[in-house]
Parts: C-alpha cells; sequence; structure tokens
C-alpha cells in the first residue's frame, strides 16, 4: 500500500465493486423467488407481542381471512406480529412467505413460513415488498414498522410506485400519529389534504379483510 494513501481508501477501492455484485445477485435472487407468488399482501409490525396479544391475534385473523381469499401472505418472516400473519396464513391454506433480514440480533425465521428468502440489505428487502404487494397491513410496531410506513408512504405520494392502500389497524395506537399529520404537517402545509388519503386506518379485522376482498375484485371502496 502506497505510503501516501490511508488505510480506508484501499479498503474502499476493493471492497465497493464486489458489493454492487451483491446487491445485483440480491436482486436477482428475490425477483425469482417471487416471480410466480399469488397477489400479496404484507404484514407489519412489533417483532415483541406475543401469541395471545391483541396485535399477533389481529394479524393472525386478518391474513387467515385474506389466504382463504386467495391472497399470499408477506412478512419479514420473524417473530411477533409477523409470526401472527404468518400462522394465520397457514391456517388459511394460504401461501405463507417470509422476507428475513441478516442483522447482528440474529433474528430468526418463524416457524409459519412456506417460502423463505433471507436478505443481506435491506434496501432491497424493501424493494421485494413493495413489488409484490397489493396492500400494507400495518399493526401496532416501532422504529422498523415506522420506517416501512413512510417508506410506503413516500413511494405512493411522490407516483414512484402504482398507489395501493395502507391500513393501520389499532385507532388507539395510530390516532397520535395521525393527529400529528393533520394538526401539524397538514396544518403548517408541509403535505396535501390528498396525502392523507393514502392512509387508512381502521379497528375491524373485517374491515381491512372486506376492503381487500374488493381491491381484488376490481371494486372501489369508501
Amino acid at each position: 500500500m502506497a505510503k501516501d494513501r490511508p488505510y480506508y481508501i484501499d479498503r474502499f477501492s476493493i471492497e465497493e465493486p464486489w458489493r454492487l455484485f451483491r446487491i445485483l445477485a440480491e436482486f436477482v435472487d428475490g425477483f425469482d423467488s417471487m416471480a410466480d407468488v399469488p397477489p400479496g399482501v404484507t404484514f407489519f409490525g412489533s417483532s415483541r407481542v406475543k401469541e395471545g396479544d391483541k396485535a399477533y391475534e389481529d394479524a393472525r385473523v386478518i391474513a387467515r381471512g385474506l389466504a382463504r381469499l386467495g391472497c399470499s401472505i408477506i412478512t419479514g418472516g420473524g417473530p411477533g406480529v409477523m409470526e401472527g400473519a404468518n400462522r394465520g396464513a397457514q391456517e388459511g391454506g394460504g401461501l405463507s412467505i417470509g422476507l428475513n433480514i441478516d442483522i447482528p440480533t440474529e433474528q430468526e425465521p418463524n416457524p409459519y413460513i412456506d417460502k423463505l428468502i433471507q436478505f443481506r440489505y435491506f434496501f432491497i428487502r424493501k424493494v421485494i415488498f413493495v413489488k409484490y404487494s397489493m396492500a400494507f397491513v400495518i399493526l401496532p410496531g416501532g422504529y422498523g414498522t415506522m420506517d416501512e410506513l413512510f417508506e410506503a408512504l413516500t413511494l405512493i405520494q411522490t407516483r414512484k410506485i402504482a398507489p395501493f392502500p395502507v391500513f393501520l389497524v389499532g385507532r388507539e395506537y395510530w390516532q397520535g400519529l395521525v393527529g400529528w399529520l393533520e394538526g401539524t404537517m397538514l396544518a403548517q402545509d408541509k403535505i396535501l389534504s390528498e396525502d392523507l388519503n393514502i392512509i387508512r386506518i381502521v379497528d375491524s379485522n373485517e374491515e381491512v379483510i372486506e376492503d381487500i376482498a374488493k381491491l381484488r375484485e376490481g371494486i372501489e371502496f369508501d
């Protein structure tokens, strides 16, 4: 290594081209693995909830109902809400998909997955979630859930993707966030009123199932 070249420059020049190949290969593997998947609904929510918790059971009930309609169910593949949704998918006879991510905490895939796809990069995983989903169902969660929510809202708002419904399940949990969007963002002219129409906040699991059933049939819902 030349004396006038810092170590990090040599490391960058050697490692970055190989990273590009890994990124491309991960995209190809993801697209190939999802190519024959029926219309999907992606679930997001906390990985910390357990069987019996409301968010877990809501995910399970909604996924079961959607699976019976012929929807594939897509999650991040881990525990909590993801497990509830994958479990409901299998109970409803649908295809249960987990897009698992390699992270330092070593998220273990839940046992209710029919098709498991491993990802190294968050941004590739996000592309797959969006590309193969006809709707997002978002239950109470933390930072990761917020990340996925606002990623979808931004892509739809900027028309980078075709619009699809984003359901926030549990008015008590979400009303503070939605109130802030309306009372602060909208009030200060940071977003348009139609930007709020992307979000559908619901308390009824049946409402989510019925609205996605209409979406599959090409019927507009209120």
